[in-house]
């Protein structure tokens, strides 16, 4: 298994959101496990810091966003023969524990492709701003795509090894999200959604998209899908 995170300038919470996920897949027992981080052409201390963790580290010469960054972790799994790919965010909001939730479905053959739902573990732990733009979300990814989702815009997904080799992504930055519905629908891949808590804290609020660019990103996406 590879858990995949992207980071563009996470020197501030890195080195703590890679001790507590080595800390947690340590504790598992027969599945050998790898972290992969992808430094987006990070502009301070990021990929020092995780070069000191003795992780995997992907370097971007120049800062190809999210969807790059996603897309470069994901062919890296599929070169060398991951059998299941995780990904995760970079600034703390994932707790590592939910990953056993999160690749039980595809260990037990009942789905390619498994989404960490914010939404099926309560509105509550959600700020109202970002209910609305995840209501939105959802609503034009299902437009285009044809497939319903509590969470569109979750960054903490796992992988089995046909969708790994099937996905080939080609957004760049953060409407890569939807783009993954759109994946899935046409290559025929089961997926199921499981409850995730979420931790936002004023740095991954502060390091998230703001709502003006998510709304962004949306009218982006609508353009770019309804070419």
């Amino acid at each position: 298994m590879f858990v995949i995170l992207p980071a563009f300038n996470e020197e501030k919470v890195i080195g703590q959101v890679l001790t507590h996920l080595k800390d947690f897949l340590n504790g598992l027992k027969n599945l050998n496990s790898r972290i992969v981080v992808v430094d987006d052409a990070s502009t301070d201390k990021t990929g020092r810091i995780v070069r000191k963790e003795g992780v995997i580290v992907l370097s971007h010469l120049i800062n190809r966003g999210l969807g790059g960054a996603l897309r470069t972790g994901l062919e890296y799994a599929r070169i060398k023969g991951a059998d299941i790919a995780v990904t995760m965010d970079g600034d703390g909001q994932h707790d590592p524990s939910d990953i056993k939730k999160l690749i039980q479905p595809i260990l037990k053959g009942k789905a390619k492709v498994v989404i960490g739902s914010r939404l099926l573990k309560g509105v509550k732990q959600i700020p109202w701003d970002r209910r609305l733009i995840l209501w939105l979300s959802n609503w034009v990814t299902y437009l285009f795509f044809g497939v319903y989702t509590t969470d569109s815009q979750s960054g903490f997904r796992a992988f089995s090894r046909r969708a790994i080799e099937k996905i080939k992504l080609r957004t760049q930055r953060m409407e890569v999200s939807s783009e993954f519905f759109g994946q899935i629908r046409k290559n025929n891949l089961k997926f199921t959604e499981v409850p995730i808590r979420v931790i936002y804290t004023p740095y991954s609020r502060q390091k998230g998209q703001s709502n003006l660019n998510a709304l962004k990103i949306l009218i982006k996406l609508i353009l770019r899908l309804g070419r």
